[in-house]
């Protein structure tokens, strides 16, 4: 019997002009992280203590690693073939097993939720390894299955183990996994990986991030949204759903208005591209998403409960959904050397920090409006200076 081989041709080609180009069939792999990021939301909010944060901080960081690693597939092979349509059906479909064991992942289905994780890890490697046959990046792909052989074991202890036991070796199996890149991929006899190594398409990289984005703040809309139709329509249940909203279209300002095309551009132009995408879009974007989720959940608090004082879990939602999100743009744009530090975030991140110890004396409708208002004068100021940059930079070149 004939052995079956991925063919190499199903390798992106650049010089096309589709080179880079984000498919239909990706955009359609996304819809189950649409899933993911609701069931990560809502599990949150039903567990809304330290050990609650801890357990969904470990499931959202194992939701982000298989989607950037299905990205960064992507850019290198063609999702256009057969083949590669393949794996990403077949991967889709093990991230909705995944995503379906998210709320019992520390309970009944942590089995399901650790072995669909380590097979589309390993599988989508070993894909890759198949069409990297040949060339100088084969070698990587194999350093890369080899962190994941020796996650996965990790995954599968952590969920046939009870209690603080799982929870302790996911956090390995999760420190193994995020070590890696940093690491280059190092194995004991082979090295490890130089980020010149990495050929990618910035321009790709760049716009598959930009779409995660939009899926967590979707999951935003979509949790107000349906919070509030089960409301009765009263003066602040109105306004803590505008100032949800409000809340929501402010934080795609601050990343779509004043950097998204500004990394992206800057992305193009560098000539270590593969650095960037690690540092800047594989880490860097996971506070940015985490801090989205928290909003989420922040909003459905305020708009179940938008009068008398607001609580510890209100507080810590509302405040700290933001201060996340500021910090990882703000880390964003420093680690992707884009323009001027961003002072406005400092700024901001300082002004969220010093209603925390008035934050419990305001209602929770109050605490939302105020924490807009900190978000949208950040926005405002960021996008004003981003433009002035801008300016200068093209009067610069004239």
């Amino acid at each position: 019997m004939r052995r079956l081989t991925i063919p190499s041709n199903t390798l992106r080609d650049r010089a096309g002009a589709d080179g880079s180009r984000v498919t239909y069939l990706e955009l359609f792999f996304d819809l189950v992280f649409v899933f993911a990021i609701t069931q990560l939301s809502h599990t949150l909010l039903d567990h809304l203590s330290v050990r609650g944060v801890l357990e969904v901080t470990v499931l959202l960081m194992a939701t982000w690693w298989i989607w950037m690693y299905t990205t960064w597939a992507t850019n290198w092979v063609d999702p256009l073939l057969g083949p590669v349509r393949l794996m990403l059906v077949l991967l889709m479909f093990g991230g909705l097993v995944f995503s379906t064991s998210i709320p019992e992942a520390f309970g009944d289905t942590a089995l399901t939720l650790a072995i669909a994780y380590s097979v589309i890890q390993l599988g989508r490697t070993l894909f890759v390894i198949s069409a990297f046959m040949g060339r100088r990046e084969h070698l990587t792909m194999v350093r890369i299955a080899i962190w994941f052989a020796v996650s996965a074991p990790v995954w599968v202890a952590g969920a046939l183990a009870d209690g603080d036991a799982r929870l302790a070796l996911w956090v390995v199996a999760l420190v193994i996994d995020y070590a890696a890149p940093a690491a280059g991929y190092r194995v004991p006899g082979l090295g490890a990986a130089a980020s010149a190594d990495w050929d990618i398409s910035p321009g790709h990289m760049a716009e598959r991030c930009g779409l995660f984005i939009i899926i967590a703040l979707g999951e935003s809309v979509l949790v107000s949204g349906a919070t509030f139709s089960d409301l009765e329509r009263t003066v602040p249940t109105i306004v803590a759903f505008v100032a949800a909203f409000a809340g929501s279209v402010t934080l795609w300002w601050i990343y779509f208005g004043t950097i998204a095309h500004q990394a992206s551009r800057h992305f193009e132009e560098i000539a270590n591209p593969g650095r960037m995408a690690v540092s800047a879009y594989t880490y860097l974007h996971l506070p940015i998403v985490a801090g989205i989720i928290v909003v989420a959940v922040g909003d459905e608090l305020v708009l179940a409960h938008p009068e008398g004082t607001s609580d510890m879990q209100t507080v810590l939602t509302v405040l700290g959904g933001p201060m996340l999100f500021l910090l990882g743009t703000l880390l964003f744009k420093v680690v992707s050397a884009i323009g001027r530090f961003p002072v406005s975030h400092v700024v901001g991140l300082g002004l969220l920090a010093v209603l925390i110890p008035v934050a419990g004396d305001l209602s929770p409708v109050t605490l939302s409006l105020v924490t807009t208002a900190i978000l949208f004068v950040v926005g405002g100021v960021e996008s004003v200076a981003t433009r002035r940059t801008e300016r200068v930079a093209s009067e610069s070149l004239v």
